[in-house]
């Protein structure tokens, strides 16, 4: 498997721990019964920390489709090379990063390793568009 490819693996990992983080703060907040039901009424105001990482896992989705899709498509294309190795790097690093950073309210640190991501992400578009 080509070091993109394992990276995109990698990613898709490390967003199973962005889901399952505020999944569980928000079971403590919230109680396993009132979690499990239909909740059909509104439960206890969601927490400081489980906001974060609420809001730190819908950045996360923002643009993983678009580092899914450019990952793929320099792979079909034959596209692997230094740009997308970098670029792959770059993200993923950058994303686990950001969780810890997110979480505990880091500002501006928090803002430059997002964008050490979205650099990544550019790569990948470059190295897709023009090899």
């Amino acid at each position: 498997m080509t070091t993109e490819l394992t990276y995109l693996a990698w990613t898709l990992v490390l967003a199973l721990v962005y889901i399952g983080l505020p999944s569980q703060l928000r079971t403590l907040e919230t109680g396993t019964a009132y979690n499990a039901s239909a909740r059909d009424t509104a439960g206890p105001p969601v927490g400081l920390y489980t906001g974060r990482l609420q809001r730190a896992q819908a950045n996360l989705f923002e643009t993983l489709p678009l580092f899914i899709g450019a990952v793929l498509i320099a792979h079909l294309a034959g596209r692997d090379g230094w740009l997308t190795g970098w670029g792959v790097t770059l993200y993923f690093w950058g994303r686990v990063v950001y969780l810890p950073l997110y979480a505990f309210g880091v500002p501006y640190a928090r803002s430059l390793v997002w964008l050490v991501s979205l650099v990544g992400l550019v790569m990948l578009v470059v190295a897709d568009l023009h090899g």
